[in-house]
């Protein structure tokens, strides 16, 4: 908690989603009050089913909603069970029920991205958020940087935390312009309703068939009612980067055309899919300017190839928090502990998470079943441990110590 005699400033988080929700729960937590601005005009979060890892699970335990996030979340007992396109043939799987908890002191679950979100919510003071304020500039020539709204509201804070996405404003303002490559993918997203699922698909598991040139994931959320998919495959080039973008049933059928019937019998299944395109960005080298910064996606936008985008984000809360709360005399200095602290993890994450494609994506020959053969001698949970371990207390204990 902070000491009585340092003055709170005011702190203005741009965006309302998982990152930037998570970012006023820490700094609550911490003593510090802030308020976050969401150009929605009510808060939601678009998208369908992620996993929550059990180095993400350990902070929303820290901040006491488990319990709310139980509520809906379902605990995975079968992780990385990796599938043949062609006829289903498991090639690996991880028992996450008996190994996951044992290793990394939480389990792993799966949930929609609106629940986690009003999870979240549920740990921040409802005045804290202000809907339907679109930020529109951020100017760092006055004395404290100014935000200005498009409803012609201007509004001065003595730190600016950057949580507003891709399309980040601050991030246009404070960091060196990298404009997004075209990667080559897309992505199809859908839910099928948990009575209209298969069996197979409604276990406890999370599922990745993996083929040339496509994936696909599948795993339930929401107590077990519906069934998420997330698939990635060749895209063109007219696809727009956007979660509500939607494509057809047909579509996302013809880019599994012969798989395995089982799976095609499952994304018929589907409602209506999503499809947007993965545009691919280089790691920023900084991502801090003064009392200005960024988190989340608005920082190091990742492939979903490692399931980390949320739980990146809601590690960089709980750094920063720290950081802030730490460091209230210089926040500029605080703000670039921050950034020392994250950076070279959330840069290595984004490079394996790019690198993952080629490796699911192999067609078949010989390089595929030297791939599939490295399934059996391989230990993901165990591989992973520096991704699932991580602790922030524990980082920045090691940072201290390190002096």
């Amino acid at each position: 908690m902070l000491g009585s005699n340092i003055e709170t400033p005011k702190i203005a988080i741009l965006g309302g989603g998982i990152g930037g929700l998570a970012a006023a729960a820490f700094l609550g937590r911490a003593g510090l009050r802030s308020t976050v601005y969401e150009q929605a005009p009510v808060l939601k979060e678009v998208g369908a089913g992620l996993v929550v890892a059990p180095n993400a699970a350990r902070l929303l335990r820290r901040l006491g909603v488990m319990e709310v996030l139980l509520r809906g979340a379902v605990q995975l007992d079968v992780g990385w069970e990796f599938r043949r396109w062609q006829d289903g043939t498991v090639l690996s799987a991880e028992d996450l029920a008996a190994d996951c908890e044992r290793l990394y002191g939480e389990h792993t679950y799966t949930v929609h991205r609106a629940e986690l979100l009003e999870v979240i919510r549920s740990a921040v003071p409802e005045e804290t958020v202000r809907l339907g304020k679109r930020c529109t500039a951020l100017d760092l020539g006055g004395e404290r940087p100014s935000l200005r709204f498009a409803d012609g509201e201007v509004v001065e804070a003595d730190i600016v935390i950057g949580a507003d996405g891709v399309h980040s404003v601050v991030r246009g303002a404070i960091a060196e312009p990298r404009p997004a490559a075209f990667s080559g993918l897309c992505a199809f997203r859908a839910l099928v309703p948990g009575d209209r699922a298969p069996s197979f698909a409604r276990r406890n598991a999370q599922t990745l068939w993996i083929g040339p040139n496509h994936h696909l994931v599948h795993y339930p959320i929401s107590a077990g009612r519906f069934v998420n998919l997330v698939a990635f495959a060749p895209a063109g080039e007219d696809l727009v980067e956007s979660w509500t973008a939607q494509a057809t049933i047909e579509e996302f059928l013809l880019e599994f055309d012969g798989w395995d019937p089982r799976l095609v019998d499952l994304i018929r299944a589907a409602g209506t899919p999503g499809r947007w395109a993965l545009l691919d960005r280089a790691p920023l080298p900084g991502w801090s300017r003064g009392p200005v910064t960024l988190l989340g996606d608005a920082a190091h936008p990742m492939f979903p190839f490692f399931a980390q985008g949320a739980a990146q984000a809601i590690e960089d809360a709980a750094v920063l928090s720290r950081c802030l709360a730490e460091g209230l005399a210089d926040p500029a200095r605080a703000l670039r502990r921050y950034e020392a602290l994250r950076l070279p993890r959330t840069t290595r994450l984004q490079a394996v998470s790019h690198a993952r494609s080629d490796v699911n994506h192999l067609p078949d020959g010989p390089e595929q079943r030297a791939r599939d053969a490295s399934f059996t001698e391989n230990d993901p949970l165990v591989a992973n441990g520096w991704i699932y371990e991580y602790d922030p207390d524990v980082a920045m204990a090691a940072e201290t110590a390190r002096g």
